[in-house]
């Protein structure tokens, strides 16, 4: 062990997308800080979460759109996927951004360190390090920036080839003949959805009754409909309890579908049931932090938690697990660290999923908003009855917006949710994020001149249909 303890102003644990922007922030404001990282720079997110899903999303899309462009008059022929040539354009994009994770963490002042941190006291921490320990020091906080990783569960214990997690999902190759995605929530469906596009037998194993159950039904009706008609097969009610390997190299999975056993063989499985945070092994119970059931540390509005000088961020302080709160809370705790005042103060914190066609949320569900006892209206705008829509052969979907009554009058409608399935959503959500931080009311979207022919007329549209006012369609 290295007998000497360098001290810094902050730490940050964890190189992801809520510690490296909480590291950039605070070598903003001039704070001498340490980014620690045990993997990748750049976290899930850039290694192996929402940048090569999201690159692997775009190009079966590509593929999609090319073998159907007869509709247009455009006949192509000759499709065929290099899933070598496109992993390798995938990892050069990983690779780009990870490099520049770490050359704005430089860029900003901050120094960084490859290895495993643990707590021995509130402000110090050892680290192993490949040259061996080092004992560092923070003087004004210690931010923990750790993440989330893949859930396993009993029966299939990963091996990286032929069971893995969302890690190993986005690196498949050579593409399986057959895979079996146990799990119908985000991460199952978008990928389920790049696989079928790519020529693979896809089937989706789900145990509750319908797949993204969390969403409101009508929201994933169209993804459903969209991937059945790509070959994706879906078993409901289902509890996948083992598989045994074949001769041929195959599993033949094990499957009770509301109590009657199946199997199904397949090539791959792919288990995607959720995301776990990353705690266990920081020394957090010897400092005493608080941990909720889940393992997620507990915090305040201000990032902290419940010893003075140590902060959490991102998944590993809970839900939801999503890069951009992550990032938001890096900057808050910085802040924060760096003695200025700042608070987690957002009314809400929208959500894309990468499935085609998109869906993308913020605000309440209308499910939710009913649970609550609001009275609601919602306006709905078909993306059917949209020309730009049509021009871009992305006509399934809709933009539904939930407002909450506050007065007799029928514009006394502010908007409590918005969400959109359809093409282009998790660009077209911003709106209605900023709508919803400015406390909007529908009338406020439905008379802002929106720019003609775009998807986001279909805003303006659904905004004006919440109170009968919709031009483009028949109002209810």
């Amino acid at each position: 062990m290295t007998s000497e303890t360098k001290t810094y102003d902050a730490i940050v644990i964890g190189g992801g997308p809520g510690g490296y922007v909480a590291a950039i922030r605070l070598g903003q404001l001039k704070q001498k800080t340490l980014v620690l990282e045990k993997e990748s720079w750049g976290g899930v997110c850039l290694n192996w979460g929402c940048i090569p899903s999201k690159a692997l999303i775009a190009a079966s899309n590509f593929v999609e759109k090319a073998r159907h462009a007869e509709v247009m008059g455009i006949t192509v022929t000759g499709v065929s996927v290099d899933n070598t040539k496109l992993q390798a354009w995938k990892n050069g994009i990983v690779k780009k951004l990870t490099g520049g994770v770490q050359q704005l963490c430089k860029g900003n002042g901050a120094e960084l360190m490859k290895g495993t941190a643990r707590f021995v006291s509130r402000d110090t921490l050892e680290v192993q390090t490949v040259e061996g320990v080092q004992r560092v020091r923070a003087t004004k906080g210690i931010i923990v920036a750790t993440g989330s990783t893949p859930i396993e569960i009993p029966g299939f214990a990963y091996d990286g080839k032929k069971v893995v997690s969302a890690k190993e999902g986005v690196s498949l190759d050579p593409l399986p003949k057959r895979l079996a995605i146990i799990g119908g929530g985000i991460i199952g469906m978008e990928l389920g959805g790049v696989y079928a596009r790519l020529g693979c037998e896809v089937t989706v194993v789900e145990f509750l009754p319908r797949v993204l159950a969390t969403m409101d039904e009508d929201l994933t009706m169209p993804v459903v409909k969209a991937m059945t008609r790509s070959g994706v097969k879906f078993i409901t009610n289902a509890r996948a309890t083992g598989y045994e390997a074949q001769s041929d190299g195959s599993l033949r999975l094990s499957v009770e579908v509301s109590g009657q056993r199946q199997t199904l063989d397949t090539d791959v499985v792919l288990v995607a049931v959720g995301m776990k945070p990353v705690s266990a092994g920081l020394g957090l119970e010897g400092i005493g932090v608080a941990l909720d059931k889940r393992g997620h540390l507990v915090i305040d509005d201000r990032c902290q938690t419940n010893v003075p000088g140590v902060y959490a961020i991102g998944d590993v302080a809970g839900v939801p697990y999503l890069a951009h709160k992550a990032s938001k809370e890096g900057e808050i705790a910085a802040e924060v660290v760096a003695g200025h005042k700042s608070a987690r103060d957002w009314r809400a914190v929208p959500a894309a999923t990468f499935t085609h066609p998109e869906i993308a949320s913020v605000g309440l569900f209308e499910h939710e908003a009913k649970a609550r006892g609001l009275e609601v209206t919602v306006g709905k705008f078909p993306f059917a009855a949209s020309g730009r829509a049509m021009a871009v052969l992305e006509t399934d979907g809709f933009i539904k917006v939930i407002a909450e009554k506050t007065g007799k009058d029928k514009h006394d409608a502010k908007i409590i949710g918005v969400h959109i399935v359809g093409p282009e959503a998790s660009d077209l959500i911003s709106e209605a994020a900023l709508a919803l931080e400015m406390d909007a009311y529908v009338e406020d979207v439905g008379l802002t001149i929106h720019p003609h022919p775009t998807l986001g007329e279909a805003m303006m549209e659904a905004a004006k249909a919440a109170i009968g006012e919709a031009v483009h369609i028949m109002n209810r």
